[in-house]
């Protein structure tokens, strides 16, 4: 969650490292720091705030001018969210060892740090923060004896817990270490420099090749390459990958925020989604990643969706998808529970890691227990090179391109299109028909102009989700394939406006929320024409008798609610299986104008991260 950069090379890599930090500042943060190396005098100089990287630029701009910035040719920095000890500049990264030559940033969480750090002051050592982060600066000086790499090396090995670092020392001017445990470091390769960073996006503007470590992979980083090792000090290869995303995708484009861009994505993206992946006239899709041939689809007897967040909902319609089209029984669990729990996993069940980054902390957890006890284990997620496409092996990308805004939005369409493809594939392998394959593969193919048509009435939605801006309290209803639908739509809500929304199965409303509804609450009933539609609209009608404005969510054409809503979003009309896409971007559009004219901070919501890489 947190962000990491490094540069070595003959550049100024005071200027590398704030654009890096720039880069990422999606992932969530409170606080920023970097350290440089002055090459004239040798010592390390650091620059931390409390605040955003702004504020960081201004500090930088009167702690290191532009002479000493000028000299500094290697050098790391960070983004903080704050775990242990608030978003002060004395817990901000990077953290110094008491003798001032090591400075490390850290991601992730030291489990066992309060008896290390006890340790450490027996033997004369001083904290400054109340970070689990600085044991870490000052057991790599411990372990010194002038082999950086191998400090490093040996002071994780007394760590619990998770880590992505970045480490560098006076002593040692042209080279980075780094290393990761459940927390994601990838490196960028350059020529004659080379950049370390928890996420591509800070690494494309500079190249596009990439090394992803895996757990207990420890790198040393000089400008002329890159070795890497494991803790035992083990040589290993990873492979070189090529990241295809610009570094225009990384921009707002013309748009105000990174969220309504994404929003407006949608359509090429669900395309992107779809593409080279639909065969029309055997009715089935073709999804080569997940190394499944018809034979190893029939065999599966079990369906798994492990996620958690937006994913998880995206599962919830998932389990609609495999348990209709493929007659699958379909489970979704909520991945931090998956492994506690001690599942049931049957030899020929099949999980489905679900994740946009793909690095979701407790859901790669989900993946390591599940192929501990024997499951087919297939992911699905948006970065390529992540640690659950590396760690599955096998599954879909959903190529949705880089999303930046912390609030999923077009990964979630994407998700539910990709599930939707692979429920078509194990249904055909099974009972459906190549009729009904082929009918369901045609409605996939309209998929994208769905989302647009959606989008066409951006103005109108922006004016219905102006007159609600006030609220402090809405609920949203749903049922069937709306159900998770609204669950969504309650959480882009809460997540990105700060109005407590919840999200209920419709037939709950009179098991207690049906209590709390008044004039001052608004509900938000999705209600296209899909099975449990005539159900919800009784929904609608008890909300109106209770004073609740209704916002309904509606097909085209479907006159019957209009006197029961007080407005009225119109999706086109589609199948069941394909209504979550056009329902979910009329949502994600109502949250982000509620939460703009709310005046909210949409792309940054406050203590939230993209990214959740600690449990």
């Amino acid at each position: 969650m947190c962000g990491i950069i490094g540069y070595v090379g003959p550049l100024g890599a005071v200027g590398i490292v704030l654009s890096g930090l720039q880069r990422m500042e999606y992932r969530g943060y409170d606080s920023a720091g970097l350290a440089m190396l002055d090459s004239a005098d040798g010592a390390l100089k650091r620059v931390r705030v409390s605040g955003k990287i702004p504020d960081l630029q201004r500090a930088v701009e009167q702690e290191l001018p532009e002479p000493v910035a000028g000299r500094c040719h290697i050098g790391i920095g960070h983004t903080r969210w704050a775990t242990h000890g608030a978003p002060t500049v004395s817990n901000a990264h990077p953290h110094l060892s008491r003798n001032g030559r090591i400075a490390i940033v850290h991601n992730g969480i030291i489990e066992n740090y309060l008896p290390l750090k006890q340790r450490l002051i027996g033997k004369g050592y001083r904290f400054e923060s109340e970070t689990d982060s600085e044991v870490l600066a000052h057991l790599i000086e411990e372990c010194y004896d002038g082999d950086l790499h191998r400090a490093v090396a040996m002071a994780l090995e007394m760590v619990e817990g998770t880590y992505g670092i970045a480490v560098v020392s006076s002593q040692h001017p042209d080279v980075i270490v780094a290393a990761r445990k459940g927390s994601p470091i990838a490196l960028g390769v350059g020529n004659g420099e080379n950049i370390v960073a928890s996420d591509v996006s800070a690494i494309v503007n500079y190249t596009t090749r990439v090394i992803y470590l895996d757990d207990e992979d420890i790198a040393t980083i000089t400008p002329a390459g890159v070795q890497i090792s494991s803790l035992k000090n083990v040589p290993v290869n990873r492979e070189l990958r090529h990241v295809d995303w610009q570094p225009g995708e990384l921009e707002k484009g013309g748009f105000e925020h990174f969220m309504l861009k994404e929003i407006h994505e949608q359509p090429e993206a669900l395309a992107n989604a779809i593409r080279g992946r639909l065969l029309e006239k055997d009715g089935t899709t073709r999804l080569s990643g997940v190394q499944m041939e018809p034979a190893d689809y029939a065999r599966v007897s079990r369906i798994i969706i492990a996620a958690c967040g937006t994913s998880y909902f995206a599962g919830m319609v998932g389990k609609y998808h495999f348990e209709s089209l493929a007659d699958l029984p379909t489970e979704v669990e909520q991945a931090a529970e998956f492994r506690y729990r001690n599942p049931i996993i049957e030899r020929d069940s099949c999980l489905l890691a679900v994740s946009q980054s793909g690095e979701t902390a407790d859901t790669i957890e989900a993946v390591r227990e599940a192929r501990r006890k024997g499951a087919n284990v297939l992911g699905i997620c948006n970065v390529v090179g992540s640690t659950i496409a590396r760690e599955t092996g096998r599954g879909v990308y959903l190529h949705a391109g880089p999303e930046i805004s912390v609030a999923s939005t077009k990964a979630f369409s994407c998700q539910v299109v990709v599930l939707a493809m692979l429920a078509i594939a194990f249904g055909r392998a099974r009972r459906m028909s190549a009729g009904v394959g082929r009918d369901l593969v045609a409605g996939l193919a309209r998929v994208p102009q769905l989302a647009e048509a959606v989008l066409r009435q951006t103005d109108h939605i922006r004016q219905v989700a102006e007159k609600y801006a006030d609220a402090e309290h809405c609920f949203y209803l749903g049922r069937g394939y709306m159900y998770p639908v609204a669950l969504e739509g309650a959480l882009k809500l809460k997540e990105i406006s700060y109005i407590h929304a919840e999200g209920y199965h419709a037939a709950e409303l009179k098991h207690g929320p049906i209590a709390l509804l008044d004039e001052t609450v608004p509900v938000v009933a999705v209600v296209p024409d899909v099975h449990g539609r005539s159900k919800t609209v009784n929904n609608m009608q008890e909300c109106r008798a209770r004073k609740s404005p209704v916002i309904a969510i509606a097909t085209e054409g479907d006159d019957e609610v209009d006197q029961f809503a007080d407005d009225i979003i119109r999706v086109p009309p589609c199948p069941d299986f394909l209504a979550p896409v056009p329902v979910v971007v009329a949502e994600q559009l109502l949250a982000y104008y509620i939460a703009r004219k709310r005046g909210c901070p949409i792309d940054q919501p406050r203590n939230l991260a993209k990214s959740v890489t600690v449990e």
